[in-house]
C-alpha cells in the first residue's frame, strides 16, 4: 500500500514538473525527463540477495539531447539519481544511455556508467551493503511504452556494483517504474 501512494505521489508530481518545465526546455539541451518509485535493495536478482530495508526509493532522470547513432538507435547522455528516504544507500549518477524505440511506441534502453553512493564501503553493519568502493559501475535496463508524443511509462531496472574490482562486491539492485515526459 505504501509503495502504491509512493508511485501516485511520483507521477503527480512528474506530471507538474514536466507541465511547468516544458515551454524552457523544449528547444534546448534536455530531451526527456523522468521520474519514477523503485524498490529498494530488491532480492533475488543480479546482486542475489537482499541486506538494507524495504523501501521505496525515488528516482529522477535526465536524459540530454545530443546523441550518437548506433544499432537502429541512439545513445544520450544521462544523469540521474536514486534516493532513499530511510537512510539506507543512496546515489546519483552518470551514463552513457542506448535507446531502440519501435514504430509502435515500445522502447527499449540500456546503459553503463558511474555512479557515486552514500552506502557502506565495507562491512560495517549487518543491515548495510559493503559495496566496496565510493565509485560503482550503474547498469540501467528498461522497456516502456510511449503513450503519445510526450509521455511515457516504463519498468526500471539499476544495478550497483563495483564489478569485483574491490575485496567487498555485494551490489545493489532496484526495481520500479517510471513516467517520462519528452520534450
Amino acid at each position: 500500500m505504501r509503495w502504491r501512494s509512493s508511485f501516485a505521489v511520483s507521477l503527480a508530481f512528474a506530471g507538474m514538473a514536466a507541465g511547468t518545465a516544458a515551454p524552457s526546455l523544449a528547444n534546448g539541451f534536455i530531451r526527456e525527463i523522468k521520474l519514477g518509485a523503485l524498490a529498494h535493495d530488491v532480492d533475488g536478482l543480479w546482486s542475489g540477495f537482499s541486506r538494507e530495508s524495504e523501501a521505496v526509493d525515488l528516482n529522477g532522470e535526465v536524459i540530454f539531447s545530443p546523441s550518437l547513432p548506433f544499432l537502429w538507435g541512439a545513445i544520450r547522455p544521462a544523469l540521474g539519481g536514486t534516493i532513499n528516504f530511510q537512510g539506507d544507500t543512496s546515489h546519483a549518477y552518470l551514463d552513457a544511455r542506448w535507446e531502440i524505440e519501435t514504430p509502435s511506441g515500445v522502447f527499449f534502453a540500456t546503459g553503463i556508467g558511474a555512479a557515486v553512493h552514500t552506502g557502506d564501503i565495507h562491512l560495517e553493519s549487518p543491515d548495510r551493503k559493503a559495496l566496496g568502493s565510493r565509485v560503482l559501475l550503474h547498469v540501467p535496463l528498461e522497456v516502456g511504452v510511449r503513450l503519445d508524443e510526450h509521455h511515457s511509462l516504463s519498468v526500471y531496472f539499476e544495478h550497483l556494483s563495483n564489478a569485483n574490482l574491490a575485496d567487498e562486491n555485494e551490489g545493489i539492485d532496484y526495481l520500479g517504474v517510471r513516467y517520462g515526459y519528452r520534450f
